[in-house]
């Protein structure tokens, strides 16, 4: 296999990384990955991190575009691609759940290379002339419900939860897909809904005679946050600066998670995991304007305290940059220890399931949330 070798000059550039002295950046002359549909944000930042690479490495990085979570790691899992831009499902493949707890997935033994934490919010929006302030104000409100996405409405229902509503506290209104939900709010369907505050439709709504407001959920709410953090660990607290109605002077504090994730298997190649780690660390200045949220791929923005384990070979990019310390071994290691946990319950549970789908389904929801609370563990998805 044919290496493509980077400079030992280029790392000077970057002492901040204490790279200058390591051997030269060693990846193979064309990397497979996939990542978000064509023209998605996640999209537009892989092929941005390919120009950085072509550029300093003369690395061609060939993007596989996915229209949904299983698209998107299917060629992870079938070895067909090492790496994958994926997003918060890769943290469901984790669990086993939803689309993931189908007979031919389970619990996927994921590992990350790196966390995209942006300015954008991941968040529930409503329009601003339902007059919903907070969260609580939901109730009686017409809620987007997309048929076919359960992670997206999983997303709803957790930050309803935390505020102590159901969808039984809500109008239901379900649509099509993602994009319709946002059209529905915008022509007066619905009054709120799941998005990102960088997605267009947001900044269509904001235009609109509608208008946009983001209800906040801020870190001083710790009763909400106590709920998420032991119930939907993926999200974490956000000071929105990025998107539809959102700047610098005016932020919002909600809520957001990590979006792309850049991960890989277990059992990737640790030299190709710890040399594409160092590259994007090492190329972060070629690539951090080139596509809109990419600044969030700095090294100063990572999280070593999030939902998902650390693959070794990033671990030591990272340690090597400085960024990882002793403390967050133990965490990296209980979330594998988690993974353990689930993968050989699914073990177990396959070798004597239900041949029907929903049986199926239901069946290793139960036998997931019985082994790890056998583990003293969270089961976060219920049974």
């Amino acid at each position: 296999m044919r290496l493509r070798l980077a400079a030992l000059a280029a790392c000077v550039a970057f002492p901040a990384f204490a790279f200058a002295q390591q051997a030269p950046i060693q990846l193979p002359g064309t990397i497979g990955v996939t990542a978000y549909d064509t023209g998605s944000g996640g999209y537009n930042q892989a092929v941005a991190i390919g120009n950085a690479l072509k550029q300093n490495l003369n690395v061609n990085l060939r993007i596989l575009p996915g229209r949904n979570d299983v698209a998107r790691q299917a060629p992870l899992r079938d070895k067909r691609v090492p790496l994958s831009y994926h997003g918060v499902g890769s943290y469901f493949s984790q669990e086993g759940v939803f689309e993931f707890a189908a007979r031919d997935w389970g619990p996927q033994p994921v590992r990350v290379l790196l966390l995209n934490n942006s300015d954008q919010l991941l968040t529930i929006i409503t329009a601003r002339d339902a007059n919903i302030r907070t969260l609580q104000d939901l109730r009686g409100k017409r809620v987007a419900w997309v048929a076919g996405a359960p992670a997206l409405n999983a997303n709803v229902e957790a930050l309803m939860a935390a505020v102590g509503l159901t969808w039984n506290d809500v109008q239901r209104v379900q649509f099509g897909g993602y994009g319709q939900s946002m059209q529905g709010i915008i022509n007066g369907q619905a009054d709120a809904g799941w998005a990102s505050s960088i997605a267009g439709p947001l900044y269509q709504l904001e235009a609109s005679p509608r208008g946009l407001h983001y209800p906040p959920l801020p870190a001083s709410d710790t009763k909400a946050w106590a709920w998420l953090r032991e119930n939907a660990p993926w999200f974490v607290q956000a000071n929105g600066r990025d998107g539809a109605g959102l700047s610098a002077e005016r932020p919002v504090h909600s809520t957001a998670y990590p979006y792309p994730i850049l991960i890989a298997y277990a059992d990737a190649d640790e030299a190709l995991v710890y040399n594409f780690t160092r590259a994007m660390l090492t190329y972060f200045k070629d690539y951090e304007t080139a596509a809109p949220g990419n600044a969030g791929w700095a090294l100063a923005r990572q999280r070593f305290d999030w939902a998902m384990p650390y693959h070794p070979g990033a671990i030591r990019a990272l340690r090597e940059a400085g960024a990882w310390k002793p403390e967050h071994d133990a965490h990296n290691e209980a979330l594998i220890r988690r993974q353990g946990v689930m993968i050989e319950a699914w073990r177990r549970y396959t070798a004597n399931a239900p041949e029907n789908a929903e049986a199926f389904k239901a069946g290793w929801m139960k036998a997931r949330a019985e082994a790890l609370r056998a583990a003293n563990l969270p089961v976060v998805f219920q049974e």
